[in-house]
C-alpha cells in the first residue's frame, strides 16, 4: 500500500483517490455534500472556526472528460445521471457526475472483502442509490441504515420534521467483514421476560432444551439507529455537518477489524479518523479545507487526553500532505536526499522493462 497509516490529505479527493493503490482499503465511510444548495461555515468562536464548504453545484465543478469516462464504462448510469436534470434540475446532474467519478475510484481501491458506507439525506439519496447500484452492483447492497434523531421544529413549520439520515452500506463482493457482537443492543423488557419460557420465534435468542435463551451480549441489531442522539455537549466542534463519534464507532466496529485500513474521503472534522484511532484501526483522511488539519489535531489531542486512545498521539505522528500518494513518495525520497534514477543495462526490451520496474520499486521502498 502506497499510503501510510495516519495520513491526512488536504486537497480535492479525486486526484488523491486516483493515486491510491488498488484493493488496499478495508472500509470507506463518506459523508459528502448532499446537494442542499447551501454554503456551510463553522460559527466564529467555535473550535472549528474557519471551516467552510459549499454545497452548490455548477458547470465549473465538473470536467468535460468525466462525461466520456462515465458513458464509456457505465452507459446506463450515464443515462440516469442525464435524466436527473429533467427530473430534478441541472445541479443534481452535476452533483451526481462529480460523485460518480469519485465512487469509481473508491470501488477500485476497496479490498474484495471491504465495505463502503455512504451517508446522505433524502435530498439526493434516491439518486445516489442508482449510482451505487450501478458501480457496486445491486446484489452487493447490504442495508439502508436509518439514523433517527430528534431536532427542534421551526416556527410556522408546515411539514413533518426531517429527523433522520440515510447510510447506504454496500460490500464490494459477496464476501465481506461483519462483526455483530460489538454492535448488539439491549433486549426490550418484553424479550427479557420471555427468557426461560417455551421456545418461540425470538430471532436473536436461541434454544436450550426447548427454552428461550437470550444472547448475553444483546439482541441482533436492526437497520435503524435510535439510541445515538444528534450532536450535543462538549463533542460539538461547530463543524457544520459533524456526526457523532458513537455513530462512526458503530460502523467501524461492525465492518472492520483491528489493524484494518479505514478511509474517509470527506473527513471534515475527522470523526471517522478519531473513531478509527480509538478502535485500533489504521486511517486515511482527505478533505479540501485547510482547516481540517487544525480540527484533526484538536480532536486527536482531546481523545488522547481523555484516555480514549490506546496510546497517546500527537499531530507530529500524522502525515499531512496536499500531494497525491505517488508524488508524496517522491517527496519523501527527495527529503532523504535520494536522487537515484531507475536504470537497466539490458538490451532486451522485456528484460529492460523488468529491470526498470524492479529498480523503481526498490527506490520507492526507501521512502515508505
Amino acid at each position: 500500500m502506497n499510503v501510510s497509516n495516519r495520513t491526512l490529505f488536504i486537497a480535492d479527493n479525486l486526484p488523491i483517490l486516483r493515486g491510491i493503490d488498488s484493493e488496499c482499503i478495508d472500509l470507506i465511510y463518506l459523508d459528502p455534500p448532499f446537494n442542499t444548495n447551501r454554503n456551510y461555515k463553522a460559527p466564529i468562536g467555535s473550535p472549528a472556526e474557519g471551516a467552510e464548504f459549499k454545497d452548490i453545484w455548477r458547470d465549473a465543478d465538473i470536467e468535460h472528460q468525466w462525461h466520456g469516462e462515465i458513458a464509456e464504462t457505465h452507459e446506463d448510469l450515464y443515462q440516469v445521471i442525464q435524466a436527473s436534470e429533467i427530473i430534478y434540475d441541472k445541479s443534481m446532474k452535476i452533483y451526481l457526475m462529480a460523485m460518480a467519478v469519485r465512487l469509481f475510484e473508491m470501488h477500485r481501491i476497496l479490498k474484495p472483502t471491504g465495505s463502503i458506507y455512504l451517508h446522505c439525506d433524502p435530498t439526493a439519496s434516491h439518486y445516489l442509490k442508482f449510482v451505487m447500484d450501478a458501480l457496486f452492483g445491486k446484489n452487493n447492497f447490504r442495508n439502508e441504515v436509518v439514523w433517527c434523531y430528534t431536532r427542534m421544529s421551526a416556527k410556522g413549520q408546515r411539514k413533518l420534521s426531517q429527523a433522520h439520515d440515510l447510510i447506504f452500506w454496500y460490500s464490494k463482493t459477496s464476501k465481506w467483514t461483519f462483526n455483530v457482537d460489538p454492535i448488539r443492543l439491549p433486549y426490550a423488557e418484553g424479550s427479557k421476560k420471555r427468557e426461560g419460557h417455551t421456545l418461540n420465534r425470538l430471532g436473536s435468542g436461541y434454544s436450550k432444551e426447548g427454552k428461550t435463551v437470550l444472547n448475553p451480549l444483546g439482541k441482533f441489531p436492526e437497520d435503524w439507529i435510535t439510541h445515538i442522539p444528534y450532536l450535543r455537549g462538549k463533542e460539538r466542534t461547530g463543524y457544520p455537518t459533524q456526526k457523532p463519534l458513537k455513530l462512526l464507532e458503530r460502523i467501524i466496529s461492525a465492518s472492520s477489524n483491528k489493524g484494518d485500513v479505514v478511509l474517509d474521503p470527506f473527513c471534515g472534522c475527522a470523526t471517522a479518523c478519531v473513531a478509527a484511532e480509538k478502535l485500533q484501526r489504521q486511517w486515511i483522511g482527505i478533505d479540501i479545507s485547510p482547516s481540517a488539519e487544525d480540527i484533526t489535531k484538536l480532536r486527536l489531542e482531546e481523545a488522547s487526553q481523555q484516555g480514549d486512545l490506546l496510546s497517546s498521539i500527537q499531530m507530529s505522528d500524522v502525515t499531512v500532505s496536499n500531494a497525491p500518494p505517488s508524488e508524496l513518495l517522491i517527496l519523501k525520497l527527495l527529503s532523504k536526499g535520494d536522487y537515484r534514477v531507475p536504470i537497466s543495462t539490458s538490451t532486451n526490451s522485456t528484460a529492460y522493462k523488468r529491470d526498470i520496474a524492479t529498480d523503481v520499486v526498490s527506490i520507492f521502498a526507501l521512502g515508505i
